[in-house]
């Protein structure tokens, strides 16, 4: 395993820097860029700029050199100093926007990775030990359910019910009242009673689709051999369930980390766009129309890295979880 570590995070370094090239070159594959795209917008409100304008502005964004050139100046930055670069739209440096949607991005993510695996793994194991059952047919109907409701509709849906029987407008992270006041008891109580929606949907969404492969993988593993041998020499059934079939069982959950992490922190765009909560899907979303290509490019460079090390962790847990993994 140590041998594992130390060759992956060797090559840790080259992918990454490979990740950040196709991220910069993905950025600028469509056509024209900042300036163009503030042009257009200056023009549908009646303004233009004369080439001479147009030509300041794109070597005020450095966007006059060559893309080789645009790249090192952005690598090197990154890389030497932290710094990604100002924002072409907001302003501001890309690092600061960071530090403000990153983390609250991350903490739900993560809430919702958890409660995800809360709700998926008792109900796909109940699923699979309880096979045709009134239970399994309840739980498989909900499960199709959850992968057919779009997240965005569960979160209207949502919404309105609360909304209707309370009155109260779940709706960013925070009311009006606590928006930009000092953290405090009462600010983190108004969180919470904002937070659990985004939650909710992201964690029953997620959640449909591995209790549909947690109870298919535990089905399979119950007819082996090796569940039958245990339960002929006497072991409890509780511990033969949770020694043998259930650690393998789990091995395709336990893979889907590599994905999830960037998949939550990338696919909680349309939740957020709806409930108004100020994490990183709404501004990639902007970022990107608006071709802000320091933003957009940090966005997809940050995505790829949690890709790598969400792939790092299943793995080590993919080999501590099953004996029969080894890494030679």
């Amino acid at each position: 395993m140590l041998k594992f570590l130390v060759r992956r995070l060797g090559a840790l370094i080259p992918l990454l820097i490979l990740v950040s090239i196709v991220s910069f070159v993905i950025i600028q594959l469509p056509p024209g860029d900042y300036v163009d795209s503030y042009i257009r917008n200056l023009e549908l409100q009646g303004g233009s700029l004369n080439d001479a304008q147009k030509l300041a502005l794109q070597r005020q964004y450095g966007l006059d050199k060559p893309l080789i050139v645009q790249y090192g100046v952005w690598i090197s930055k990154i890389v030497l100093h932290g710094d990604f670069g100002n924002s072409f739209r907001y302003q501001r440096p890309v690092a600061d926007l960071l530090g403000e949607r990153v983390p609250r991005t991350i903490a739900l993510s993560l809430a919702s990775i958890a409660l995800t695996w809360v709700i998926a793994i008792p109900i796909g194991i109940l699923s699979a030990l309880k096979k045709y059952s009134v239970w399994d047919y309840f739980f498989t109907f909900l499960s199709f359910l959850g992968l057919s409701i779009p997240a965005f509709l569960l979160a209207l849906v949502l919404m309105y019910v609360v909304f209707s029987r309370t009155g109260y407008l779940v709706t960013g992270l925070f009311s009006d009242e606590f928006r930009n006041a000092a953290w405090s008891m009462a600010k983190f109580v108004d969180m919470l009673k904002n937070i659990w929606l985004p939650l909710v949907v992201l964690a029953v969404t997620g959640a449909a689709g591995l209790i549909r492969i947690l109870r298919a993988t535990l089905l399979d593993e119950l007819k082996k051999q090796y569940v039958t041998t245990a339960r002929a020499k006497g072991l409890p059934e509780w511990r033969v369930i949770l020694l043998y079939p259930i650690r393998i069982a789990i091995n395709p959950i336990i893979s889907t980390i590599g994905w999830m992490l960037p998949g939550v922190v990338g696919g909680e765009l349309v939740v957020s766009k709806v409930l108004n909560i100020p994490t990183v899907g709404p501004m990639i979303l902007d970022a990107t129309l608006g071709q802000d290509m320091y933003l957009a490019g940090a966005f997809v460079l940050i995505l790829c890295t949690l890709t790598i090390i969400g792939t790092l962790i299943s793995d080590i847990l993919l080999a501590w979880a099953d004996p029969r993994i080894r890494f030679e």
